[in-house]
């Protein structure tokens, strides 16, 4: 969908795999030639799903956007952790898995909803001293230990395998769900990192009105009579 606001826009985009949000935002720019594209919100490049894009005066609705409810779908493995806590990391600890039945598992999501204390990952685009905490760690630098209160309003077990859970939660701004998932693996006496992650919404837009980058491309052509030669 592309939504007209005042004399800018929002886009749904479904961000493809293996690509950044800024890699999107440089697309969409591409595409429509419009100078001012923001995002509300960044997805791990491993990620998929869910990334808002804002156009000319749409960008004015991005801190609006960012405050929105978020909903996120995840697989967590167990027994095993990343540098990353994504599957883009190398394997820097391992821990046995033990036997789980599906109350402990929901016991610890209970644990975990509300207003918890989360530590940042040293992979992540927070900053320390002016400079992203994952350029810093990606050349050796030990990063300190920093927290943040977020909000989890609630998760949901899909599914879950002896050493696998498939889970859905729906969150405040500023989550990380590669921390909630190392949370929850330490939790139930193990370690864990993520191996796959969906944003499914951001407030009212959902993930089954976005656009892959061709189809927006198509939509803008046929909406603004623009080819972009």
């Amino acid at each position: 969908m592309i939504q007209k606001i005042d004399d800018g826009y929002i886009t749904n985009i479904n961000k493809p795999e293996d690509w950044t949000s800024f890699d999107v935002v440089k697309k969409i720019r591409g595409i429509t030639r419009i100078k001012k594209v923001g995002h509300a919100g960044t997805l791990d490049p491993f990620a998929t799903g869910v990334l808002l894009i804002c156009l000319g005066k749409g960008t004015k609705k991005v801190p609006e956007l960012m405050n929105l409810r978020k909903e996120y779908e995840g697989v967590l493995t167990l027994g095993q952790t990343t540098d990353t806590l994504d599957p883009t990391g190398k394997i820097v600890a391992e821990k046995p898995v033990p036997a789980l039945h599906e109350q402990q598992i929901l016991t610890v999501f209970k644990q975990l909803t509300g207003s918890i204390q989360q530590k940042i990952p040293a992979f992540s685009a927070a900053k320390i001293s002016g400079k992203r905490s994952y350029a810093l760690a990606r050349k050796g630098f030990a990063i300190p230990d920093r927290y943040k209160t977020v909000e989890i309003y609630d998760i949901r077990l899909l599914n879950y395998l002896p050493e696998r859970i498939h889970f859905c939660v729906e969150c405040g701004q500023g989550t990380y769900i590669r921390s909630l998932g190392y949370d929850i693996a330490h939790k139930l006496g193990t370690t864990g990192y993520l191996v796959k992650l969906i944003r499914n919404r951001i407030g009212k837009y959902c993930i089954e009105q976005s656009l892959t980058l061709d189809e927006f491309e198509q939509q803008w052509k046929k909406e603004t009579g623009y080819e972009n030669n």
